[in-house]
């Protein structure tokens, strides 16, 4: 499964995982970042971190070592 770091500006995908330590894991899906939801890449920054995405209809920004943690379908 590709992960979220690893999509392009555009490309939408379906959360399958997320992974990481407890407490990263926890932060992460309650900012919104569940298993089924559907996420969009917005943009990246010049040196590809952060990336910008949208989720449930709003606007968030993740570094690249958390979007390493989230497995997308």
């Amino acid at each position: 499964m590709p992960l979220l770091s690893e999509l392009s500006a555009g490309d939408r995908g379906r959360v399958t995982r997320v992974g990481g330590d407890a407490d990263a894991a926890r932060r992460l899906m309650e900012m919104g970042l569940m298993r089924g939801t559907t996420i969009e890449v917005i943009r990246r920054a010049p040196l590809g971190d952060p990336l910008e995405v949208r989720v449930r209809g709003f606007m968030l920004t993740l570094r690249r070592t958390e979007a390493e943690h989230i497995e997308v379908e």
